[in-house]
């Protein structure tokens, strides 16, 4: 189990609650103290964020809003910011929370806490000491203790070899989808599925109007599947669906119960078993 050396992490509040929250008020969060996962899991296959163009979200980009008594202001744009200063991660005790944008807090995908730049974003992250990069989505507020620059998802910081510092000094600078691929590329990793013959299927798992939600259960389904291929399509409809499936699969009964029963054990329940085109 991996334990972050310097704590509190800071507290991390949708900003609709953060002019209203008393410290004499019990912590929605069952988990006192931060932490990993109680095994260790290799997250080094997990991909960066792909950077594209998106309207900034409802949620979290009020403008000057407050946290613990001290007032920030949210930018305009993440055009041109390049910063350095010190990054720390969050992991368990946030997972399957609310983030300040109102999304589910996932602690396997590549995103991260800003106190500044507008939701969402996407930043390049360096670690300064060791030479690594990471690219993730920046959907949530904080961190709001001492000086810290960035909070990263616990996927972040595995890949940034931070975990058993805490902290780390960072550079970051913000991507603009424009300038990181053409208009016409794939918005998403491109995972191509060939035709096969009849004795495969294809599973899916669900259909997600965000391209994060989307890559979330992506992120959880190849940990929980290893080998399997998992993909995200998008479809072509206004506005679109993002449909993350698993296969080609063997079709025989045997294959596709197991699976079925992991992807249940796991708390999916709209799987759908499809043919192959």
């Amino acid at each position: 189990m991996i334990h972050r050396k310097l704590l509190p992490l800071g507290l991390i509040v949708l900003l609709s609650a953060c002019s209203t929250s008393k410290p004499s008020k019990p912590s929605r969060y069952s988990i006192e103290q931060d932490l990993g996962p109680s095994v260790a899991i290799d997250l080094s296959h997990v991909a960066d964020a792909i950077p594209i163009a998106e309207a900034k979200s409802r949620g979290g980009n009020r403008s000057p809003y407050t946290v613990l008594g001290k007032q920030y202001a949210v930018l305009d744009s993440d055009v041109g910011y390049r910063q350095r200063g010190i990054a720390s991660w969050y992991g368990q005790k946030f997972h399957g929370h609310l983030t300040s944008n109102g999304e589910t807090y996932d602690m396997y995908a590549m995103t991260a806490a800003h106190k500044s730049l507008p939701l969402p974003s996407f930043v390049r992250v360096t670690n300064l000491d060791n030479g690594k990069q990471v690219v993730v989505r920046v959907n949530d507020r904080g961190p709001f203790h001492g000086a810290r620059l960035i909070d990263l998802s616990y996927a972040a910081a595995f890949k940034l070899d931070m975990l058993k510092q805490g902290t780390a000094r960072v550079e970051i600078e913000a991507l603009t989808a424009a300038v990181q691929r053409p208009a016409s590329s794939a918005l998403i990793k491109p995972d191509v599925i060939e035709p096969s013959i009849s004795q495969h299927r294809l599973i899916q798992v669900g259909a997600f109007s965000s391209l994060s939600s989307a890559q979330s259960v992506k992120t959880r389904v190849e940990l929980l599947l290893g080998e399997q291929l998992v993909s995200v399509t998008k479809t072509a409809a206004n506005p679109p669906l993002y449909r993350v499936r698993i296969g080609p699969v063997s079709n025989s009964p045997a294959g596709l119960e197991g699976l079925l029963a992991q992807l249940s054990a796991e708390g999916f329940v709209n799987v759908q078993l499809l043919d192959l085109p």
